[in-house]
């Protein structure tokens, strides 16, 4: 499985931006797809994830309420809508998938991922 990150870029505080991550390969129900997010001095940190094939959306609680997680099943594309932005959303972006199904309680674990895409990098300014 490879991923493809894309849609980061320069925004102002209160901007939107949407990233998408399509992927090759095979997917199948129950795979876990996500979004982490790294700055510089911290560990690689959860965004948002979904489960191929299933509905429910999970979001760390910085960006619940502004972030969307969702899936195109025709070009396996998972997208991350990111609304009012703030500085503190400076970050890489990376979207990752998991090689097998994946339970609810690893959803926000790095490890619980295979498959990472190259990284977007999302500049907010204040």
């Amino acid at each position: 499985v490879q991923l493809q990150a894309s849609g980061g870029g320069l925004v102002q505080a209160g901007g939107s931006l949407r990233l998408s991550c399509e992927a090759s390969g095979r997917t199948f129900r129950g795979q876990g797809k996500a979004w982490f997010r790294h700055t510089p001095g911290k560990e690689r940190g959860f965004v948002a994830a979904i489960r191929w094939g299933m509905d429910n959306t999970y979001y760390a609680d910085s960006v619940k309420g502004r972030f969307v997680i969702s899936r195109d099943n025709a070009k396996n594309t998972v997208y991350l809508q990111m609304n009012k932005l703030n500085p503190e959303d400076t970050a890489v972006y990376y979207c990752a998938a998991s090689r097998a199904g994946i339970i609810l309680s690893a959803l926000r674990e790095v490890r619980s991922y295979d498959y990472w895409g190259q990284g977007t990098l999302v500049t907010v300014s204040s």
